[in-house]
């Protein structure tokens, strides 16, 4: 099942049949360890149309957007390659190896936009790339409840050029893009799942990838357990869990560039580079 926010509300969705619910705050309603069974019984209960309503918006309220790195060996490659002139490029390799995950905040709320919104890419920054990343809802508990399709942006040139730059590299108006909606399944998804990314300027692409989640290094729920050693979330969490698909240092996001990146069973997100 899938869990939409929309102008209208909070939307349920099983088999292409859309239920509206009223009077629920998304906050309250996807913090529950048996969101599924939850969710289930709202389907039953009501009488669902054939199309969704209102305008998607992306799916969070008070939770807080973290992330994960280097948690693919290619990215592991990839930071070392942005940081071998700073003689940063060491510790990814340590990081990629150690028991301890690389952990960030990225983002509030307000700095996170929907499917069909505009993602920015830093003006002070000359190396620019999107990071496909499936990522997790979790609840207060620590409990992983559902799965999202997360755009990381990325400003490589200034994380390259030292790695304590890392937060302003990661962590600004516009710097993530989540959605279009939350998958909600009893079972964890298979290591087949696939992440997709396609970027598209002037009707062209200009650059695809793709990897399957069974190329994370780390457990899933590895990566919720040291987030949630010392950190508590009243309403939640949504933990981006890194990337697989990194573009060559010649590729850079240009503005109107058109950002897919598909994750089956949730679906697609799609972003344009304001």
């Amino acid at each position: 099942m899938r869990l939409y926010k929309t102008t209208s509300g909070i939307v349920v969705e099983e088999d292409s049949r859309f239920c509206l619910l009223e009077g629920e705050v998304w906050d309250r309603f996807v913090n529950d360890d048996d969101l599924f069974h939850k969710m289930k019984n709202v389907v039953q209960s009501m009488n669902p149309t054939g199309e969704i309503p209102g305008n998607i918006l992306p799916p969070v309220q008070s939770q807080e957007l973290w992330a994960s790195g280097v948690t693919y060996f290619r990215s592991k490659q990839g930071r070392q390659e942005e940081s071998k002139k700073s003689g940063g490029g060491d510790y990814y390799a340590h990081v990629y190896e150690a028991e301890r995950p690389e952990l960030f905040f990225k983002s509030t709320p307000h700095r996170i936009v929907g499917h069909g919104a505009k993602v920015r890419i830093r003006r002070d920054s000359t190396w620019n790339v999107p990071e496909p990343e499936l990522t997790l809802m979790i609840t207060s508990s620590g409990r992983i409840v559902g799965y999202t399709v997360g755009n990381d942006m990325s400003s490589r040139s200034i994380e390259g050029e030292n790695p304590l730059y890392l937060p302003q590299a990661k962590t600004y108006d516009g710097c993530a893009a989540i959605g279009p909606c939350i998958y909600v399944t009893e079972d964890p998804l298979p290591k087949t799942t696939t992440i997709e990314l396609d970027i598209m300027r002037n009707g062209s692409s200009v650059f695809a990838g793709s990897t399957e989640i069974s190329q994370l290094k780390r457990e899933l729920t590895q990566l919720v357990s040291f987030l949630y050693r010392e950190c508590s979330f009243p309403h939640g969490s949504l933990l981006m869990t890194g990337t697989g698909i990194v573009p060559s240092s010649d590729f850079t996001l240009k503005s109107g560039d058109e950002i897919a990146i598909t994750i089956q069973p949730i679906g697609t997100l799609k972003n344009k580079v304001e």
